[in-house]
């Protein structure tokens, strides 16, 4: 094993044979998604808890234009989704919370954006190595096959390399599969807190504005 660690990325990628350049392919799609998606959440990422106490302490001071200022600096979701209740202030219960959820219809699938296409190569990657763990080894039956037939013997340097090109590939596909399964997983954790995240300060603030509104009737 320690002989393929050994071997250029070049190397490895010509012994996989054509059903390498996929994988390939594949995994440079996988990092771009992953990266684009590491700069996105960091963007993204603020202190909710702080963010919701100076919004609802505005309310409280019916400062609701400043309220509405507050979200517009924020660079999060769960800003943007309190603005679209903000702008619906002395409107009933109803309405601002379909102003949120106007504004999360929005805002989720731009945390949702091309994780399907991350979830396809985890999937596929495998299968594709699989793929040329068959071709691998029928190239090795063929072989197998033209030097019978011409009554001559089958050496192991004969199989080697179908034998080397089926192993590869499934090593390859397995290895961008692992890492990149596991990236979703991830993704998918951070977009379910952030949605919790949502749900919580949408619902505290329209349950806060719908108390001061009934303290004022």
């Amino acid at each position: 094993m320690s002989g393929i660690w050994e071997m250029s990325a070049w190397s490895l990628i010509k012994a996989g044979g054509p059903i390498m350049a996929p994988i390939l392919l594949c995994s440079m799609f996988a990092l771009g998604i992953i990266i684009e998606k590491l700069i996105y959440f960091a963007s993204i990422k603020t202190n909710v808890q702080e963010l919701k106490k100076t919004i609802f302490e505005q309310v409280k001071n019916n400062n609701i234009k400043e309220a509405v200022e507050t979200c517009e600096n924020v660079r999060s979701p769960i800003a943007r989704i309190l603005k679209g209740g903000l702008i619906k202030f002395g409107a009933d219960r109803e309405e601002i919370k379909e102003s949120m959820e106007d504004a999360s219809l929005y805002e989720i699938p731009k945390l949702e954006s091309r994780l399907t296409a991350l979830a396809t190569i985890a999937h596929i990657t495998p299968l594709l190595g699989l793929l040329g763990t068959v071709t691998g080894m029928t190239a090795s039956f063929h072989t197998i096959q033209v030097r019978a037939a011409s009554l001559n013997p089958v050496t192991p340097g004969d199989l080697a390399g179908g034998i080397g090109e089926a192993l590869l590939t499934t090593v390859a596909g397995l290895m961008i599969a692992i890492p990149t399964f596991v990236a979703y997983n991830y993704f998918i954790n951070r977009i379910n807190h952030f949605v919790l995240d949502m749900e919580r300060a949408a619902s505290e603030l329209v349950n806060l504005m719908c108390q001061m509104a009934t303290s004022r009737a």
